[in-house]
């Protein structure tokens, strides 16, 4: 029994006013990294059927979608490539082509609307026949043959006008390899968000769909990317992108792994991101089109989380429905 029985923490909860002065966490447009699926193929515009409300768009859309984002306020969109499986190859090198898809996507977008920041994936998975983040040797994926490619990737991305480079692949060491490329070419102004903590999970399934790796994909990604029970590896797994030179890190996926947030940014106070993947997506939309959940509360909701958590931004698929919200009040 409290000695102080007027003690009432309702009476903070009581009006809207007072929720808003006590608040601890706040979610705002500037959170926001808006993911886009960019395909090379001829529909402008092409639905994602395991993710409804999401479409992969040729460039001329991305344009579109990017001045949208512009006058939402959103701060940046992250692009993902889907490219005709005739280009993917064993050996990934469309990855390195100055004019495939995704160095042209940037070239457009930047010269359109050059005020918003453009992350691009670093990894070989959508270029691969095979499907997945590496150079392969039978059944193997051989770690450091594939730095280099990473690297060389990373420079095209970065010559195209690519602010933020974001391997995503769990190769040891690619990091250091690609911050040491980017200096080496003078691109010492992009910036590095590493994959730090990617978990091989079951939530990227209708992802693998989107950008049409998971008929190719062979095999797991479970010798690369971290088990989904650990956590003190995914500290040493920041360490170590911190050293070699990340000047951001992120977490995938995101609210299965909100303890991962927190104890990153506990531990080393650095820019901390997190991507909402799309099996988080899915879950959630399905739920609202069943009438289930109500849809703008529970995306804002999760949204929420991940600054609780500790994230400065979010990458979501949802960034335009929720600054729309987020601008409503």
């Amino acid at each position: 029994m409290s000695s102080f029985p007027d003690l009432r923490l309702r009476r903070t909860r009581q009006a809207a006013w007072s929720r808003r002065l006590v608040r601890e966490s706040s979610l705002s447009t500037d959170d926001l990294i808006w993911a886009i699926f960019v395909s090379d193929q001829d529909k402008p515009r092409d639905p994602v059927a395991a993710m409804p409300g999401c479409d992969r768009v040729n460039i001329d859309e991305l344009v579109k979608d990017a001045r949208r984002a512009a006058a939402l306020g959103i701060p940046a969109i992250a692009l993902f490539p889907h490219i005709d499986p005739a280009s993917k190859t064993a050996d990934a090198r469309e990855a390195l082509n100055p004019n495939g898809l995704i160095p042209s996507a940037v070239r457009a977008v930047k010269a359109a609307v050059p005020q918003i920041g453009v992350v691009v994936d670093v990894a070989l998975d959508p270029y691969t026949d095979h499907g997945h983040d590496g150079l392969m040797e039978g059944d193997v994926i051989l770690n450091d043959p594939t730095l280099d490619m990473l690297a060389q990737s990373a420079v095209v991305l970065a010559e195209a006008g690519a602010d933020i480079v974001a391997p995503s692949d769990m190769m040891d060491g690619r990091i250091g390899a690609v911050r040491t490329a980017l200096e080496t070419a003078g691109h010492q102004d992009v910036m590095v968000m590493s994959y730090a903590a990617k978990y091989a999970s079951a939530f990227y399934g209708p992802y693998r769909d989107a950008i049409g790796t998971s008929a190719a994909l062979k095999g797991d990604k479970r010798t690369y990317q971290m088990d989904s029970a650990n956590t003190n590896e995914a500290l040493r797994e920041v360490e170590l992108d911190l050293l070699e030179g990340a000047d951001m890190v992120l977490v995938k996926p995101g609210m299965p792994y909100l303890d991962i947030i927190r104890r990153i940014k506990d531990e080393f106070a650095v820019p901390t991101f997190a991507y909402q993947v799309s099996g988080e997506y899915a879950m959630i939309t399905a739920a609202a089109q069943n009438g289930w959940l109500d849809e703008k509360r529970v995306i804002l909701e999760s949204l929420t989380a991940f600054k609780r958590a500790g994230c400065d931004g979010i990458i979501t698929y949802f960034a335009p429905r929720a600054a729309g919200w987020l601008a409503d009040g």
